[in-house]
């Protein structure tokens, strides 16, 4: 039978959530606890990738094993893997529910710092200059009207195309120093959304114009837009079905 497996994960010390040789992996620590308790090889298929250093407040897979007690398999399996990967639930699911391909958004937070907090360094980007957060919001807009990301996503990938729909753009105050980015969309490319918060930082520190974030997606070209935001402050916090 498929289950949903939801879980969440710190990803400081894992090369991205997929399986890859010679790297440390979130998926292969869950494979690997569940291989071992379910007595059977078991290969997730999550719902999308993160990158190394990138975290999930909530990540999906699903995975196919009769499972007799999803309660007592969560718990056991909390007890198994390390401190950084915690599992929520377990829950059957019809054969037609793929992780990946029936869902239907994806939402991911970026944190940025605009002060020296040692409390936020693991999980927030500090930058060293004034940003116009309004202007980087106006900028942001402009990706809701927009369908092709070429500009913001990782060279020679594997997809058949660069089309998402992005249904959320935002930047809110958290805190006196703490900004959230937060987007929602269809779809995202790899890459995608460090690529648009490095772009955004752009524009709020006055190297880029609303003018130029529109050339930018117009000319479908990576090396157009900025350089990758940190990967640290980056959350995967909700996935839609």
């Amino acid at each position: 039978m498929r289950h949903f497996i939801y879980f969440s994960y710190d990803g400081t010390a894992y090369h991205g959530w997929q399986r890859q040789p010679n790297a440390l992996t979130v998926q292969e620590k869950l494979d690997g606890a569940l291989s071992t308790l379910l007595r059977t090889n078991v290969q997730t298929v999550g719902a999308g990738r993160t990158d190394t250093g990138v975290h999930a407040h909530r990540m999906v897979a699903h995975f196919d094993a009769d499972v007799p007690d999803a309660a007592q398999l969560c718990y056991r399996l909390n007890a198994m893997l390390p401190a950084d990967i915690a599992v929520q639930r377990i829950e059957p699911v019809s054969e037609e529910m793929h992780a990946r391909f029936s869902a239907k958004s994806r939402t991911y937070h970026y944190y940025v710092c605009t002060s020296k907090n040692p409390f936020q360094r693991h999980y927030a980007a500090r930058f060293h200059f004034q940003l116009d957060f309004q202007l980087m919001n106006e900028a942001a807009r402009v990706l809701l009207s927009t369908l092709d990301f070429t500009s913001f996503s990782r060279l020679h990938t594997d997809v058949k195309t660069n089309t998402c729909h992005v249904t959320r753009a935002q930047w809110t105050q958290q805190e006196p120093d703490l900004w959230r980015f937060e987007i929602t969309a269809d779809r995202f490319l790899r890459g995608m959304v460090r690529a648009i918060v490095g772009t955004l930082i752009d524009v709020g520190r006055g190297r880029l114009s609303i003018a130029d974030m529109q050339h930018i997606i117009l000319r479908k070209d990576r090396c157009a837009a900025a350089d990758a935001a940190p990967p640290n402050a980056l959350f995967l916090v909700d996935i839609a079905y």
